[in-house]
């Protein structure tokens, strides 16, 4: 195992003494106070989310897939890739997307593996074209899928809300959510605040079939910090 610098080993400290005066439980706003306090690099570090969620994802009854927009954004630039045909691909340059075609795109990621990009969109009857490019774009989270709200007639509005800050996750095989909500430069508040609305939607998404505890655990860090663990019942409480 790699040895860990000074700052990693201070801040685990930090976050050790404080679980342990708390009774092993952080309220999410003890947490994003910990989490401002630990960020230290020297560039603005993202703010990551992980929910281990009690459900079986190899059941398709239990699989959590959506799309959430965060209320401050999540700081980052996003590069959106639009496939469309003609008639709608001036709405979708318009509206802010980075990249605009159909067949050229999809021959780029079918001959290339093309993925310079962060975000799909794409108009439902192009759809057909798109789905041979499962083999490239399923395993990098990048196929467009009517839950997220990225297979749309609508294209200038899905442009928009995910260059505003819409975010899309998809439960991984261990059942966990990883995404980011924010960066350490924003104030506690802000992070809190997207931390609350990720939350509040996986929640309202729970699976029918999913019994038992749905929220197992929840843990917020930054891209060069350690993990600072949220008690579950006091985050679920706060967005019910």
């Amino acid at each position: 195992m790699a040895k860990r610098g000074k700052r990693y080993r201070e801040a685990s400290e930090l976050i050790e003494n404080a679980t342990a005066e708390n009774g092993g439980e952080l309220s999410l706003e003890m947490a994003v106070s910990l989490i401002k306090q630990t960020a230290k690099a020297k560039f603005d570090e993202s703010v990551d989310m992980d929910i281990r969620l009690g459900v079986d994802p190899r059941h398709a009854d239990q699989m959590v897939r959506g799309s959430v927009a965060l209320p401050h954004g999540t700081g980052k630039e996003v590069r959106v890739l639009v496939l469309t045909n003609e008639g709608k691909q001036a709405e979708a340059r318009d509206a802010g997307a980075d990249l605009v075609g159909l067949d050229d795109f999809v021959d780029k990621i079918q001959k290339e593996g093309f993925t310079d990009f962060d975000v799909m969109i794409a108009s439902p009857d192009v759809m057909p074209k798109i789905g041979r490019l499962g083999r490239v774009l399923g395993p990098r989270g990048l196929m467009p899928n009517p839950k997220s709200g990225t297979v749309t007639n609508d294209i200038a509005e899905a442009v928009k809300a995910v260059k505003a800050g819409r975010i899309d996750f998809r439960v991984d095989k261990a059942g966990i959510l990883h995404t980011a909500i924010g960066k350490s430069s924003f104030s506690e508040e802000q992070i809190r605040e997207n931390a609350e609305a990720f939350l509040r939607e996986v929640m309202r998404l729970r699976p029918s079939s999913a019994k038992g505890i749905y929220v197992r655990s929840v843990t917020l860090s930054t891209t060069m910090g350690p993990a600072v663990p949220v008690d579950r019942n006091a985050a679920v409480s706060a967005v019910r």
